[in-house]
């Protein structure tokens, strides 16, 4: 009798989270998950084991499943890309070591960016006020000519404005202004970048 009380009383308890009820969207990656499979085992092989002076042979990768790849565009073979038919980078735009493109949604690196080692842009989250806890995403826009130091956090939804610049190892949660020079966790904007000519 003790037992099926307290079997019952646990079946009334409110969950906060209860994942054995989540679900990905049908649509949510945006192709076939053989697709998504084989994209995963390229990187891990062909792209990953490349030298790291053949940017030509991973951007034609890149091309290859979706992801619009400007000229020039420097990445290196450590980089992760998670679904590249999400995410453009722009001519001339940089990808260092180590960066994660965590693309559940659209990333976009404006040309001539720079997204320096051990970045994580992340446009993919979960809704932690409902117990199926469900996953969502939001664009990341790298404006043109911006610049993400060493070990930046971008979080979802977020735009960088063309020129800024994010100090190494801030978290971005909110946008942050063209040609401002921000920092922090959470990074604040405190200075103008000055452009050639300009004066203080």
């Amino acid at each position: 009798m003790r037992m099926n009380k307290q079997n019952q009383a646990e079946e009334t308890m409110m969950l906060a989270q209860d994942l054995s009820r989540f679900r990905v969207p049908a649509t949510f990656r945006g192709r076939s998950g053989w697709y998504v499979q084989l994209w995963w085992l390229v990187q891990a092989s062909l792209f990953t084991w490349s030298p790291q002076v053949l940017y030509g042979w991973r951007r034609f990768l890149l091309r290859l499943f979706g992801a619009k790849i400007g000229k020039g565009v420097i990445i290196r073979p450590s980089t992760r890309i998670t679904y590249p038919w999400k995410v453009s980078i722009g001519d001339f735009a940089w990808v260092g070591d180590d960066v994660v493109l965590y693309s559940l949604g659209e990333i976009d690196i404006g040309a001539n960016a720079v997204v320096s080692q051990r970045c994580y842009l992340c446009t993919g989250s979960h809704d932690y006020t409902q117990p199926t806890f469900d996953i969502y995403t939001k664009p990341i826009l790298v404006g043109a000519e911006a610049w993400l130091a060493t070990d930046v956090f971008v979080a979802p939804g977020v735009r960088i404005g063309r020129g800024a610049v994010v100090g190494a190892r801030s978290s971005v949660f909110e946008d942050i202004p063209e040609l401002m020079l921000a920092k922090g966790t959470p990074a604040k904007p405190f200075k103008k970048r000055l452009l050639t000519g300009e004066q203080n």
